[in-house]
């Protein structure tokens, strides 16, 4: 007979997990529900700029420049077009570009890519993977996995792990978010490889600066500690059926604030079976 946890194995990326530190109800729309949410500019300009940086390193040592980097911007955004063809409706009048046009719109993502440049030589670097899935589980607990921007590996063994964001890096003092989500790629990596990553690394192409942690594995079992916990507190809104909304100034970004309760909407159904196919939990 097949049982649930083979017929489902529950995963968590960062991204999930920040979502439900931040509003259990947002995790719920966007992990159960899987409601849709209208393009923006900042989501494509960051795909955008990511897919050009892995694009680059396709080049021989010599050739990855400034100028070869923005040379690949269009077609890089014809080839996101293709998967995402809704992009295309931020250039429409009312889109998310806020009238600005698609010419101004690329030189903004080249801008983007020029401040890489000062931060970092990709001659200098040969990384071992760019776009990495990574995935471990965790014994009972869920699957975690998501994907590193760029792996690098010295000859000594060393892995660096490199993340890049196109906003501008956190101020003093808010680096939590950021950091979790780094040391939970070095959990990932390490329960995955056996070594703990000597660096983690977040590049802000916003405003060119770099965010480094070496981590440690005292950090990381920390780091599973608090994501077994979240994973538990997952699982306990999902039998009780309480994803509770937690209002912040972030409300003020969210595509679901329609349906939610704190500002007099109403929740969907959840999917029949949505809960054991996309958590792998029973709400009984």
């Amino acid at each position: 007979m097949t049982t649930t946890a083979e017929r489902t194995v529950p995963a968590l990326s960062p991204s999930r997990a920040n979502d439900f530190m931040q509003c259990p109800l947002l995790f719920r729309f966007r992990a159960v529900d899987r409601l849709p949410e209208p393009p923006s500019s900042a989501a494509a300009r960051g795909t955008l700029v990511h897919a050009v940086l892995e694009r680059l390193y396709d080049a021989p040592l010599g050739e990855r420049t400034q100028e070869a980097a923005l040379a690949l911007l269009p077609a890089e955004w014809e080839r996101l077009l293709e998967a995402e063809p809704r992009y295309g409706e931020l250039f429409a009048p009312g889109g998310d570009a806020d009238g600005v046009a698609l010419e101004d719109w690329l030189r903004g993502a080249g801008r983007l890519l020029g401040t890489y440049f000062t931060l970092e030589d990709p001659n200098r670097l040969e990384p071992e993977a760019r776009e990495l899935r990574v995935e471990t589980r965790l014994e009972g607990g869920p699957t975690l996995r998501g994907i590193v921007d760029r792996l690098d590996v010295a000859p000594d063994g060393a892995v660096r792990v490199v993340d890049y964001k196109t906003g501008r890096a956190p101020r003093p003092g808010f680096e939590a978010g950021a950091l979790f989500q780094m040391r939970f790629y070095g959990l990932v990596l390490w329960r995955e490889r056996g070594t703990v990553p000597r660096m983690l690394q977040l590049v802000y192409l916003g405003d060119g600066q770099v965010l480094r942690a070496e981590p440690h594995e005292r950090e990381l079992e920390v780091t599973e500690a608090k994501v077994r916990a979240l994973w538990a507190a997952i699982e306990e809104a999902a039998r009780t059926g309480e994803w509770r909304a937690r209002r912040s100034r972030l409300c003020d970004w969210c595509s679901h604030r329609d349906l939610c309760p704190e500002f007099g909407g109403t929740p969907p159904a959840i999917p029949e079976g949505a809960l054991l196919e996309r958590l792998g939990v029973d709400a009984a």
